[in-house]
């Protein structure tokens, strides 16, 4: 499968930004779908993640009660809200996918990886 994220972009601190992810294939099958973020000299962070029928979500400390994730099967997309952003939130996010499996989101191994799109958040 092939990702492609898009929708990032610079922002000013308490603004907001709606990523998304369209996948190359049909995704109603797909156990998960998810959104991390790495940050410079930072490791990957697994911000957001949703079962298949919306079932289940997880959601990083960090970003709890701020960021939205959501999917929509039949543009075979899954999208991520990210309200009041603050300058900690700038990172390159990477939109994930696992196709099957079982249990909870979190520490989940996701197994195919899309490019990235940048978020920077200025104060």
């Amino acid at each position: 499968v092939q990702l492609q994220a898009s929708g990032g972009g610079l922002v000013q601190a308490g603004g907001s930004l709606r990523l998304s992810c369209v996948a190359s294939e049909r995704t109603s099958s797909y156990y998960a779908m998810g959104w991390f973020r790495q940050a410079p000299g930072k490791g990957r962070e697994y911000v957001a993640g949703i079962s298949r029928n919306s079932i289940s979500t997880y959601y990083g400390d960090s970003v709890k009660g701020r960021f939205t994730i959501s999917r929509d099967d039949a543009k075979n997309t899954v999208y991520l809200q990210m309200n009041s952003l603050t300058p900690d939130d700038t990172a390159i996010y990477y939109c994930a996918t696992r196709k099957t499996g079982w249990g909870t989101l979190r520490g989940l191994d996701y197994d195919a990886w899309g490019q990235g799109t940048q978020v920077t958040v200025s104060s």
